[in-house]
């Protein structure tokens, strides 16, 4: 059963965006946090892969969806406050 969310503050939803979805597999996909806050952390609560490009490591989000699932806000922002 999916349950749609309606946009607020915790979750915003841009079906406009010619992007949408940047990645595949979530029934409510929450734009919130559309550029990851994660991205420059090492220590990163997604799942991303790292590439070689060049003699300089990568990190590759495109398979990462954790900031995105709705469920995630509470842990995401406990995380940045950290």
């Amino acid at each position: 059963m999916v349950i749609s969310m309606d946009n607020s503050y915790r979750f915003f939803e841009n079906r406009a965006c010619k992007y949408f979805p940047c990645h595949k597999g979530i029934d409510d996909f929450n734009c919130l946090f559309c550029y990851c806050p994660l991205y420059l952390r090492d220590n990163c609560l997604g799942n991303p892969d790292y590439i070689d490009k060049d003699g300089k490591r990568i990190k590759d989000c495109t398979k990462c969806t954790f900031p995105h699932k709705p469920e995630n806000y509470d842990v995401m922002i406990q995380f940045l406050k950290g």
